[in-house]
């Protein structure tokens, strides 16, 4: 069993089209839907996918139900801020706001958001985010990991770690000694 990640997919969203049209350059929703379902091929059954958000928009609850029991493996979903009912009705394995979870040994935090500080920042730990469509830059050990980075295929973390290996290192807020006290106590 492998694990893959994305994020931001928007099936069904027409105004991906108009917002995107270096990511998305179909000539219709049909099509990017086609498309995005096709590039779900490298996933077996059993391997397991993690959506950080906004996995569909505007969907008819059939066609959706459809499109979902098409795509292979163990869906997971950290809910985004276009996840509405229907999508949230779906089957998912789990659905979470924000998820803890160890890929490959490596410790991440999964939210549709990205955080500025996360738990484990300091030993490692990755901060893996959507919402944004590549348009918010990362660093070394947090990224945009949707599909408008990443392409419509999910990933897997060795993927998304060779991307981090190109952004610039983290500015940790909380490093050294720069917190003044005063003299006033807690």
């Amino acid at each position: 069993m492998s694990t893959f990640l994305t994020a931001d997919c928007h099936f069904f969203h027409g105004a991906m089209l108009k917002f995107c049209p270096e990511t998305r350059p179909y000539a219709g929703v049909e099509e990017m839907n086609d498309a995005m379902a096709a590039a779900w091929s490298g996933v077996r059954p059993t391997d397991e996918v993690i959506v950080v958000g906004d996995f569909a928009h505007r969907a008819d609850p059939k066609d959706l139900r459809k499109l979902f029991d098409s795509l292979p493996g163990v869906k997971r979903l950290i809910k985004g801020n276009h996840d509405g009912p229907n999508t949230l009705s779906l089957p998912w394995a789990s659905i979470h706001d924000v998820a803890y979870v160890t890929v490959d040994s490596t410790y991440c935090v999964l939210a549709h958001y990205p955080w500025r500080t996360w738990p484990r920042m300091k030993r490692g730990a990755l901060m893996l985010y959507g919402h944004h469509h590549g348009r918010l830059p990362g660093n070394n050990q947090s990224c945009d990991i949707g599909v408008d980075v990443f392409g419509p295929a999910p990933v897997r973390l060795s993927q998304i770690k060779a991307h981090l290996a190109t952004l610039p290192p983290l500015v940790d807020p909380e490093s050294g000694n720069d917190f003044e006290n005063d003299g006033v106590k807690p």
